[in-house]
């Protein structure tokens, strides 16, 4: 079975002044916290077991928020990362939750949405051995990890924020990996930077021949919701779909009872004290089988 890690930690200051009393995770996409597109691409890859990892001073916030999961079909624990010391320390913070499970983690601040995404997700999750990373076409990729292609399609490299990138294929925040990823994790030394990279930890598995790189087209959004700019882009985005389809990005009770997780009555119970606005309503359509 595998499990999920969401990343949640860190200090927001790219966010400041927004994020000086409150974790980044929970300021709102629109109209959820931004912690909710985390878990929703976690749970539409089958994933029911997750680790939250915060800040020791964060999560008292995300149990009030999240409680145990219980209300979702879920089992969620917490973790605390004293100091950001980078993406790959998450799996030496979870190893005990690990275990050997293969093992989903997904940035806290990242949305993904789109066409055939919950099939790409399920592909990565019933892999059980190596890695899956997720590739997304951008415009600047000299600010991300970078993967490189042969001509037949297949990743022969992947670099850190490189200076002449050689693709435009971007490492998006999601990584699905098997139980050995604790060992490449713990045998990683910190970068100049001081920090466990997770690019040493995609090209350790790539060395060995057994990393999947899963491009996603031209269908799906990727958001990085890190700065200003981009949170504000990020909840236009969504306001500008769930009005205009009328469902809603990343409601959790939703993914929860489609998969048979919760039933109608649990669905209803958590919406009636919403009931008077368009997250709660949107809840009691779903069970009334109207959207």
């Amino acid at each position: 079975m595998r499990k999920g890690i969401v990343l949640a930690g860190g200090a927001g200051t790219r966010l400041y002044p927004l994020t000086l009393a409150v974790s980044k995770q929970l300021v709102p996409v629109y109209n959820k916290p931004m912690v909710y597109y985390a878990l929703s691409t976690l749970m539409l890859a089958g994933i029911r077991d997750i680790l939250i990892i915060t800040t020791p001073h964060d999560q008292p916030a995300f149990e009030r928020l999240l409680h145990r999961g219980e209300d979702l079909g879920l089992r969620i624990t917490y973790a605390a990362q004293p100091r950001p010391e980078g993406i790959a320390q998450a799996f030496l913070i979870g190893r005990n939750f690990i275990g050997g499970d293969p093992v989903a983690l997904a940035l806290g601040d990242n949305l993904f949405y789109g066409e055939g995404l919950t099939e790409s997700l399920l592909r990565a999750a019933a892999r059980t051995e190596g890695g899956t990373i997720f590739a997304y076409m951008v415009r600047d990729p000299e600010r991300y990890g970078v993967v490189d292609f042969d001509p037949s399609g297949r990743a022969v490299a992947i670099e850190e924020k490189p200076s002449r990138p050689r693709s435009a294929w971007a490492v998006t925040g999601l990584y699905f990996y098997d139980a050995g990823v604790v060992d490449v994790a713990a045998a990683l030394r910190p970068s100049a930077r001081g920090e466990l990279e997770i690019t040493d930890v995609n090209g350790a598995y790539l060395r060995q021949g057994r990393l999947h790189v899963e491009r996603l087209g031209r269908g799906v959004a990727w958001l990085d919701t890190g700065t200003h700019e981009a949170l504000l882009q990020a909840s236009t985005f969504i306001q500008t779909l769930e009005t205009r389809q009328g469902l809603m990005v990343a409601c959790l009770e939703e993914i929860a009872f489609r998969a048979g997780w919760i039933t109608a009555g649990d669905v209803e119970r958590i919406a009636k004290p919403m009931r008077d606005n368009a997250y709660g309503q949107y809840l009691l359509r779903v069970v009334a089988g109207e959207p």
